[in-house]
């Protein structure tokens, strides 16, 4: 289920858009996207706060606090419902595709009366975008891949928001009397991407009592089946959950099918048919006689199978079942393994939290040692000084050991130019713990201009990690087009990292370029790239993804001792 500050951040997010459709001017609708980011972040349930205590937020003045307020008390804000009725709904749904902004969605709609994706498509096609003013050749090949990726995105939806859903799902279904074992599986088991809908099992001697509490949660908005053995809801965030009640005696064999993949399960049955046995979500059983020899749990069906545990992440028929016949599985990393975070912003710059505040909640978690990485200078709009980070570094050195005896790197986050270049001269570059770099700008540059530019960034003696490498927002943006074996290679020769950033609109790298990326001997890191304290928590979805790529403690850099990650980060010294 949605949090509140997130309804609030999805709202405030929206009249900046509407704001600078109907030019209401730039600075006005940043001020409400900065606010919009604020709010989603704060720690706080914003709905229990008044005015006042809305103002202490970074960001909220007092017209944006009033609306936060008027939101809660009404379930709406009078000037939204205005500029919402001033757009054409056609406008807002060509809004909905990625790398099409606010005001060429209206020009599309005033111009050649486009009023939806379709009509678009057709328009392109049909050139008659090219005699309008900032459209061009380039900028409808952008336009046809946006909706490439809204159609591929369909109804599925983040992980991060997947999550949030089920686990709040299997909280409330854990606890009605008679529930022996509750869990999510499905694709969200596993840890991929995006996710259709959500699967939850329950082992329970009687099924009704869960099937009707389902039906009941004030998350559900719509029951789509409702029976003995399956019953499915639509939640008010438009997700669709099918949950199955199954008897105590058949949890492990039912866990193991309905979290699939659906290759995966193939594969298996295919194993059991050969032994003369049969599997299915009731158990394995030997095909003859009809007897049942393991059903209870995934380790004792997979056992008789003659196959270790195979972990959920692992479940994609690309190459596990062998790897486990041969006893050659992974242990993969995993949330435990992770020694601290090397990817971290503050309110120094598009962060939301001041610096004590993350590293204390950073040590609440248990690491071991803590980056912050705010932004360099050429992220021109975060106003980045060489005095402002010099003083930043005074201050984590200061705070350095102090909470819970994590120790404090101070790095920062670089952009990687057009031409592979970075902010700050190398005798600057020199003073800091870490440097994480990064593309923020000119993603169309060209397939060989793009390599060069990243294989550049890897060669710079003061650049330790490649921070989110394709740039990719899934389900908005593609990722950048360049030669990643390429990179990978060069990463691989210069002893440069790649990240795994946890930010569930990115994961990325993406679990098949990881195995690309590892096949080429790379190290990575699995980082937040928190902005703000309840980011830190993202961490879950860099090591799923981490696990998909088949990534063990020894792939990721952040899992090491403190001693061997200084001497990783000596590349500098080294080069």
């Amino acid at each position: 289920m949605v949090r509140p500050n997130e309804e609030v951040e999805a709202l405030l997010q929206e009249y900046a858009d509407l704001i600078a459709i109907t030019g209401g001017g730039a600075f006005k609708a940043r001020a409400y996207e900065k606010a919009a980011r604020a709010i989603g972040g704060y720690p706080a349930d914003v709905s229990h706060l008044d005015v006042a205590s809305l103002r202490e937020i970074p960001g909220v003045g007092k017209s944006i606090a009033d609306k936060v307020v008027e939101y809660f008390r009404t379930g709406k804000v009078a000037v939204v419902e205005e500029r919402r009725a001033r757009i054409p709904p056609g406008v807002r749904e060509l809004m909905t595709i990625p790398t099409l902004g606010p005001r060429k969605a209206m020009a599309l709609y005033e111009d050649l009366h486009v009023s939806s994706v379709d009509e678009l498509a057709d328009a392109i096609k049909a050139e008659r975008l090219r005699d309008l003013r900032g459209f061009g050749e380039k900028t409808e090949a952008n336009l046809l891949h946006g909706i490439e990726l809204l159609r591929q995105a369909g109804g599925r939806i983040l992980l991060g928001a997947a999550m949030e859903a089920a686990e709040d799902i299997v909280t409330e279904l854990s606890g009605i009397t008679g529930c022996e074992r509750c869990a999510y599986a499905g694709s969200l088991r596993r840890m991929k991407e995006t996710i259709g809908d959500i699967d939850v099992l329950v082992a329970a001697a009687r099924s009704a009592p869960f099937m009707d509490a389902l039906t009941e949660l004030p998350s559900t908005a719509e029951v789509l089946v409702q029976g003995p053995k399956k019953t499915s809801v639509r939640t008010v965030d438009g997700i669709q959950v099918d949950l199955r009640v199954v008897r105590p005696e058949s949890w492990g064999a039912a866990l193991q099918y309905f979290t699939g993949s659906k290759a995966h399960n193939i594969h298996t049955r295919t194993i059991a048919v050969h032994a003369g046995l049969k599997l299915s979500e009731y158990g394995l059983f030997e095909t003859e006689s009809g007897e049942r020899i393991a059903s209870r749990t995934e380790e004792e069906v997979y056992a008789r199978l003659g196959l270790p545990w195979i972990p959920p992440t692992l479940r994609e028929d690309r190459g596990e079942i062998e790897a486990g016949l041969r006893g050659e599985l992974p242990e993969v990393v995993t949330e435990d393994d992770i020694r601290g975070d090397l990817h971290t912003h503050t309110d120094l710059t598009d962060g939301l939290a001041p610096l004590e505040e993350m590293v204390k909640a950073a040590a609440a978690r248990g690491y071991a040692y803590y980056a912050v990485t705010d932004h360099a200078p050429d992220l021109s709009m975060q106003r980045m000084t060489d005095e402002k980070i010099l003083a930043q570094r005074e201050h984590v050195r200061s705070l350095d050991g102090r909470h819970h005896r994590m120790r404090l790197l101070h790095g920062t986050e670089l952009n990687i130019g057009p031409d592979g270049d970075v902010d700050w001269p190398d005798a600057f570059l020199q003073g800091f713990d870490l440097c994480v770099a990064s593309v923020h700008s000119h993603f169309g540059l060209g397939r060989e201009a793009m390599t060069r530019r990243l294989v550049r960034a890897c060669e710079n003696p003061h650049v330790h990690i490649i921070g989110h490498p394709t740039t990719r927002l899934i389900g908005k943006r593609p990722g950048i087009d360049a030669d990643f074996d390429e990179v990978f290679a060069a990463c691989a020769r210069t002893g440069t990292a790649l990240e795994i950033n946890a930010q569930p609109d990115r994961l990325d790298l993406g679990d098949e370029d990881i195995i690309r990326a590892r096949r080429h001997g790379v190290t990575f890191a699995v980082d937040t790239d928190a902005h703000s304290i309840p980011q830190l928590a993202y961490l879950r979805y860099g090591v799923g993804t981490a696990q998909r790529g088949w990534l063990s403690p020894d792939d990721v850099i952040n899992t090491w001792p403190l001693r061997r990650l200084r001497q990783f980060l000596r590349k500098d010294r080294a080069g």
